[in-house]
């Protein structure tokens, strides 16, 4: 008679992401799979430093640590990103963008990003700049208010 081995769990996850989600949550009027997920998938680049800030706010929501250090300045990137299990991106709203468009080098766009800890709501609002590096847009840096 063979001796059966216990199956083993396996090792849990250091921050297991939230589920993707249906809609987008950079706050246009897509599906996630079909707007921020394509970007997130590498199967194409943000055209305006808004859609990059716009697909950074997503995937910070979906906890895509991969894409926000591909999409930041190598200067100014950390080491890794540090997700609050807590913390949950709720909302976007744009409130401004100078330059960043498709014949821009720079670009700024200033943000309120929506979120939640528990029960508690608040509110971040950044300026943040922007800049092309062989043809992509990367964050460089924010000034948050």
């Amino acid at each position: 008679m063979s001796r059966r081995r216990r199956p083993t769990a396996p090792a849990p996850s250091p921050s297991p992401s939230p589920a993707a989600p249906e809609a987008c949550p950079c706050g246009l009027p897509a599906r996630y799979a079909e707007c921020c997920g394509r970007l997130h998938r590498g199967e194409a680049q943000a055209a305006t430093a808004e859609l990059l800030m716009r697909s950074r706010f997503s995937a910070f929501a979906v906890h895509d640590e991969a894409y926000l250090l591909r999409s930041w300045a190598p200067e100014t990137r950390p080491a890794e990103v540090d997700f609050d299990p807590e913390l949950r991106w709720e909302r976007l709203e744009v409130l401004g963008a100078t330059e960043g468009g498709a014949f821009h080098t720079e670009g700024t766009v200033e943000f309120r990003a929506y979120y939640r800890v528990g029960r508690e709501a608040g509110v971040l609002r950044e300026n943040s700049h922007f800049r092309r590096e062989a043809g992509a847009w990367v964050y460089v840096d924010g000034v948050v208010d």
